[in-house]
């Protein structure tokens, strides 16, 4: 009985092992999120510690505001599996949700800018992802992040976009 208990788990963990949101899967990309005053522009790498559960790392960089600003964040991120997909235009869009803490360097700030320092923040993210093939992906959804400046509590949201790829 162990045995047909055992095999039934591993032959459904390999079903759910394929695809690029898989155990032991690299996902390398890169990302925008457009704003009123600037662009964000950055890489990202996450590794699956389980069937559609990354880790990972990105730095980002905000192009075309003052100061110069660099954000390092560590997200964990979770794609619900293919029965919640839904179709859209012959591919399967995956839901994901995620949490992510993240902190920010501010650059040259001058006497200008001195009221600026560097600062941490935490939030979410939700949205969908889509395979394009066996190792392209692409994403969209909302990122939704709380700054814990020195003299504010600042709640802002924007729309994320990306593409990626896994090995």
């Amino acid at each position: 009985m162990k045995k047909i208990i055992l095999s039934a788990l591993l032959s459904s963990t390999l079903i759910y092992a394929e695809g690029v949101f898989s155990l032991g899967h690299k996902n390398y990309g890169v990302n925008f999120s457009p704003s009123a005053n600037h662009v964000i522009l950055g890489g990202n790498i996450n590794y699956f510690v389980v069937d559609n559960l990354s880790v990972g790392a990105s730095f980002n960089s905000w192009l075309g505001s003052k100061p110069s600003m660099n954000k390092f964040t560590i997200p964990i991120t979770y794609y619900f599996p293919l029965e919640y997909s839904v179709n859209v235009m012959e591919y399967m869009v995956r839901p994901y949700v995620g949490v992510l803490g993240s902190y920010t360097f501010i650059g040259d700030t001058g006497k200008k800018y001195s009221h600026y320092s560097n600062y941490s923040s935490f939030g979410g993210r939700i949205g969908g992802a889509a395979e394009l093939s066996d190792i392209l992906y692409v994403y969209a959804g909302w990122l939704q992040i709380k700054d814990n400046y020195d003299f504010a509590n600042i709640n802002s949201g924007h729309p994320e976009f990306g593409f990626g790829m896994s090995f």
